[in-house]
């Protein structure tokens, strides 16, 4: 008895030290588990329990087993969809409104003539794809019309669908950052869900078998590090930070090689997210890069940005203004479910060639994934009818879903 409050005391010990380390409650299991065992020992030599499974070999529990066929429609609003049904879902809106006026043009024109592009041409720009990106996608419609002798209006909507997937078409090398030791900027105004995409890029390369580390280098905007350290802990990830009004270099510094000590994959960091002095934002980052430069030249660059999907064209102009302080080599889209600005996709990608990488449909933690260009574009443009026609992605998707 002695022994046991023995080691309940050394339990508490650990309890005690282990905060100051956001990478040891691991540790604190292997306490748990020593207490455990003594205790469920007595538990375990009452093996009266265990006959009384034998009940349960009678048939008449097993034909009672009908109410859990009665539990399969509680189950099921607790069952979540797969990640394709959720982004069709997301993108209902921009369905309802930008795909279904493109099809009453496409059904409704007698031929294809100036009125027939003039009308694609309103619907494509109001369906947030821009003036630019819309030139281009009409103009390459158009030389396919030419070529094929396409003469069918209505033979114009597979050219535009594809013309589109072609458009989103992501790079071989767009996660060269899951395969190399790697160093992640999370760039972002404040408000778009910066912090939060941050805690679920580190969860899901966790998840992967991937080494994750995060650095609170937004030491500008006040409790930002301690948001990231709940996503942190969620994620069951360290995190290096500092101080509010700490030199976000210095942050950096420390990340950077605690990341090399500790042989990390990935090491993700938040930065300021304020645009309203650029030549700021710009000599900050350059002083973050400069350190990468001289402590970790090796490492594998990205950076990514966190834009919201709900903004439409707003997204694309901090997508620029970004991109003018560093070169972006990401996209990373969120709230896509519910918008009704899921053009916006292809516009960015379009106007400033870089990929989207991963979009984010929801809340909970494994709500962002990989982009999928082609899964994009058959949730935009997939009507009703054709949901017979499941791919074998769809099927993946949802018993991925279901585990």
């Amino acid at each position: 008895m002695g022994l046991f409050f023995w080691r309940k005391n050394k339990k508490e010990e650990a309890e005690i030290v282990n905060p100051a380390e956001a990478i040891e409650p691991a540790e604190v299991i292997e306490p748990a588990g020593d207490e455990q065992p003594s205790e469920v020992t007595e538990p375990s030599e009452v093996t009266e329990p265990s006959e009384v499974t034998e009940p349960s070999e009678v048939t008449e529990p097993e034909e009672v087993a009908e109410p859990e066929e009665v539990a399969e429609p509680a189950e099921k609003p607790e069952k979540k969809p797969g990640f394709f049904a959720r982004l069709k879902a997301g993108l209902a809106k921009t369905r309802d409104n930008f795909v279904y006026n493109l099809d009453v043009v496409f059904n409704g024109a007698e031929e294809i003539d100036d009125d027939f592009y003039d009308e694609l041409e309103e619907i494509l720009i109001m369906g947030d794809l821009g003036v630019e990106t819309t030139e281009q996608i009409l103009d390459r419609l158009k030389e396919q019309v030419k070529e094929q002798r396409i003469v069918r209006p209505a033979e114009c909507r597979e050219l535009l669908v594809a013309d589109i997937r072609e458009a989103m078409a992501l790079p071989e090398d767009a996660y060269s950052l899951e395969t190399k030791k790697s160093i992640v900027f999370v760039i972002g105004v404040n408000g778009v869900g910066k912090t939060t995409t941050i805690g679920k890029l580190a969860s899901s390369f966790k998840s992967e078998g991937l080494n994750v580390m995060l650095a609170a280098a937004d030491t500008f905007r006040a409790a930002a590090g301690d948001q990231l350290k709940i996503w942190a802990e969620r994620a069951g990830v360290p995190l290096i930070g500092g101080k509010e009004g700490a030199d976000p270099s210095s942050v950096l510094f420390d990340a950077v090689s605690a990341a090399k000590a500790r042989g990390v994959d990935v090491l993700l960091v938040d930065t300021a997210g304020r645009l309203n002095n650029k030549k700021n934002l710009m000599n900050e980052l350059s002083k973050m890069n400069k350190v990468i430069d001289r402590e970790y030249p090796e490492a594998h660059r990205e950076n990514l940005i966190v834009l919201d999907a709900t903004t439409g064209q707003n997204a694309l102009r901090q997508a620029e203004d970004f991109n003018d302080v560093t070169k972006l080599t990401g996209i990373i889209l969120t709230k896509m479910d519910g918008t009704a600005k899921g053009g916006i996709a292809v516009a960015i990608q379009a106007k400033l060639k870089v990929p989207v990488k991963y979009i984010g449909v929801g809340e909970h933690i494994s709500d962002l994934q990989k982009f999928d260009p082609d899964a994009y574009v058959r949730a935009l443009f997939e009507r009703n009818d054709d949901e017979e026609n499941k791919s074998e992605g769809d099927e993946k998707d949802e018993r991925d879903a279901d585990t």
